[in-house]
């Protein structure tokens, strides 16, 4: 317990750097949202009026300590396109997105975990390389190509799944195959590497020895160890998941937090870009506090420690 209070208190300077960091970038970016908003026609008084209304005529350490200050009290701000709290425009998006990534996610440790196993048990065979260079392309595919070619395939010529947005489960099938074809390959190959170097551990050769079958020998004592470093890939995949999902959201259709920072990039919706980074953060470093507790339950030596 006090080593997840620690970690937890931990989260506050982190967030803090993710606050700072965000606000100057974005601060650093030509252009002015009064006048993107106000429109191409507005008089320099109306972007005056509306620059005063968002708070944007005064010194940048005010208007980042009097944002610090409103999240304190859990307050994120108002969108500067649509005036509602920036917290409901986020809530009504993270859902979809935090959908997508576990969907991401599940098919990168469903099909990446066999796939590096069958490498491994059949290591230096055409089965072992035809498994590598499946992973290779993986990893290589760009996620809006992967996502045309699906869509082509899958939807306009077999017709098996909806092409765009979200109305269903089997909206979510292409989208999360696209997502999760990268993190996929990158189980696979860590899954096999570990797997090997396990394989030739002594208490491996023991229990060869002691005559039990060789699916028992690999799912009781050699997997479980060597899925520790792959717990380790699939958190970190997770993370990169959320917030890399942008140009999955994009080619779907997906109503997702990435579409909605892409947009707000577009307008220079500035609240809505800082709370919508701060939330990727504080899920991401949440997932990490997770992955280090899920060791534990896979190495009792961690859990002694």
């Amino acid at each position: 317990m006090n080593y997840i209070l620690r970690r937890l208190l931990h989260i506050i300077p982190v967030l803090f750097g993710v606050t700072l960091l965000t606000f100057s970038m974005l601060h650093l970016i030509p252009g002015d949202p009064a006048q993107i908003l106000a429109g191409p026609d507005a008089s320099a008084s109306d972007i005056m009026a509306l620059r005063q209304q968002m708070g944007l005529d005064r010194p940048l350490a005010v208007q980042y300590v009097d944002y610090l200050k409103g999240l304190a009290q859990g307050d994120l701000g108002r969108s500067m396109s649509t005036r509602r709290p920036v917290l409901d425009e986020l809530m009504d998006r993270f859902p979809n997105t935090l959908i997508l990534a576990v969907a991401g996610v599940g098919v990168a440790v469903l099909l990446g975990i066999p796939i590096g196993v069958l490498a491994a048990i059949r290591a230096r065979t055409m089965v072992d390389h035809a498994a590598m260079v499946l992973a290779l392309l993986g990893i290589s595919a760009p996620a809006f190509w992967l996502g045309f070619i699906l869509m082509m395939v899958f939807s306009v010529h077999l017709g098996w799944f909806p092409s765009a947005g979200y109305r269903s489960w089997g909206h979510l099938v292409l989208p999360a195959f696209t997502l999760g074809t990268g993190a996929m390959a990158i189980v696979a190959r860590m899954t096999r590497s570990s797997l090997l170097e396990v394989l030739n551990q002594d208490y491996v050769r023991t229990a060869r020895a002691k005559g039990l079958h060789e699916v028992l020998v690999i799912a009781k004592h050699a997997l479980r160890n060597a899925l520790i470093p792959t717990t380790t890939v699939v958190g970190l995949s997770f993370g990169s998941l959320l917030g890399g999902a942008v140009l999955t959201e994009m080619v779907f259709a997906w109503p997702g937090l990435g579409r909605l920072i892409v947009y707000s990039i577009g307008i220079r919706d500035l609240p809505v870009i800082q709370g919508a980074v701060l939330l990727l953060a504080l899920t991401f470093v949440l997932v990490n506090l997770g992955v280090d507790l899920l060791y534990g339950l896979i190495d009792p030596r961690v859990r002694r420690e």
